[in-house]
């Protein structure tokens, strides 16, 4: 099937939405409960009722709009994203499979595709961890990776907890509503920009989704004795940063030293305590993030970083407290989906190639519930989380073509 999709019109709803935003444009920031974050969620509503879609929101906030099939009975073929945005991001990331999800289901409609299966487009709940700390918080409920107990526990940085929050909302209701059965869904595809520079580099149309590496998040606490940074002679210091900053180089060469290519470690947060420059550094935070589509080769991985840690504190004694966030599964696509995808792809005459993502998604969640796979489209440099991260019209319009034509496909 070739859909026609309409690039101006999905362009036009992009940049509306994208001066729906904290700071000046070209920059969108959208936080969970933010006055913009619901400017933004009426927006896509306003869509979905414009196209005669049956609507509902679940009592986290993530809403659903439903093109209902022939045969209601049979569970849906879902599709979505997020619209929530980190401070200082760009325009497309999470929104290109929201809006262009819409945009699928009109292109298919004005063709007179008739589904079997209903269709239902997720825009997902926080999936950027801006609030509470803790990504794709929407659907790790919906899938019950995380508990309605612990999620209505989460504090934001003014203490304010999720639960709080909700009382405040319009949409309300029990979080234990939230969770959905396995088999929910027939199936869930989620389009998406790469966030990488291979598509561009490789100058390929399309990529398809077979792995999604699983994340795990691990804090480390150093603690030493401060003092004054003229006074204290280097014999007799227990230096706390001095020791995270070995603790960093470690990180580094543990995901080297795996026998996966694909395993990543990265330190992103160090927070210094006293942080004066004259002050010798007692106490360090740091947040440690480690990935890999292969959980035996991540798993090595974490166990040589908490190796490494505990000799580098008993070496400079310093004290050490070194916990793990959470550690998820990677998730592997459906071969038959990424199969559909592929042939939805091909049909268009698009260029495509089979790919991993190693940011992960509401998909990965999602792959607790159905089936799955994601299609990626260029953007630019491979650049995200940035007011220039941007994939051309003439991209948006491939991607979109491909999603319609695989929810065709899975919907008959």
């Amino acid at each position: 099937m070739k859909p026609e999709i309409d690039p101006s019109g999905l362009m036009r709803w992009i940049i509306e939405l994208s001066e729906i935003t904290e700071v000046p444009p070209p920059a969108v920031t959208r936080v969970l409960f933010s006055k913009e974050d619901h400017a933004a969620r009426n927006y896509v509503r306003q869509i979905a009722e414009a196209l005669d879609l049956e609507w509902r929101v679940d009592a986290c906030g993530n809403q659903f709009a439903r093109w209902t099939g022939s045969n209601a009975a049979l569970p849906a073929v879902a599709t979505g994203s997020h619209i929530d945005a980190i401070p200082n991001a760009g325009a497309y990331d999470g929104v290109v499979g929201v809006l262009g999800s819409f945009e699928a289901i009109r292109a298919l409609k004005a063709a007179g595709h008739q589904p079997i299966r209903s269709i239902e487009i997720i825009t997902f709940t926080a999936e950027e961890p801006t609030r509470f700390g803790i990504g794709c918080l929407g659907s790790r409920l919906m899938s019950g990776n995380l508990s309605s107990e612990h999620a209505a526990a989460l504090k934001d940085t003014g203490g304010k907890s999720l639960a709080d929050w909700l009382t405040e909302q319009p949409w309300g209701g029990l979080l234990d509503s939230v969770r959905l059965e396995i088999g929910h869904y027939a199936a869930f595809i989620e389009l998406h920009i790469e966030q990488g520079p291979l598509l561009e580099r490789e100058g390929l149309d399309i990529g398809i989704v077979e792995k999604i590496a699983g994340p795990a998040t691990l804090i480390a606490r150093w603690t030493g004795n401060g003092g004054h940074a003229g006074a204290v002679l280097m014999p007799e210091r227990c230096d706390a940063l001095c020791a995270a900053a070995e603790m960093i180089v470690a990180v580094e060469t543990a995901a080297k030293k795996t026998r996966s290519a694909d395993t990543v470690a990265t330190v992103g947060l160090c927070e210094v305590h006293p942080g004066a420059i004259n002050s010798i550094p007692c106490d360090v935070r740091m947040g440690i993030d480690v990935r890999d589509t292969d959980i035996e080769a991540r798993t090595q991985c974490i166990e040589n970083i908490e190796s490494a840690a505990h000799e580098i504190a008993e070496r400079r004694n310093v004290e050490l407290k070194l916990e793990t966030l959470h550690a998820e599964p990677p998730a592997i696509c459906d071969d038959q989906l990424v199969l559909l995808a592929l042939e939805s792809a091909q049909e268009l005459g698009f260029t495509m190639r089979k790919m991993i993502s190693r940011a992960y998604h509401d998909t990965l969640f999602m792959a607790e519930l159905c089936p799955t796979t994601m299609l990626f489209i260029p953007c630019r440099n491979g650049w995200s989380h940035r007011p220039d991260e941007f994939s051309s019209p003439e991209q948006i319009e491939r991607g979109t073509a491909v999603l319609a034509n695989l929810l065709a496909r899975a919907s008959t």
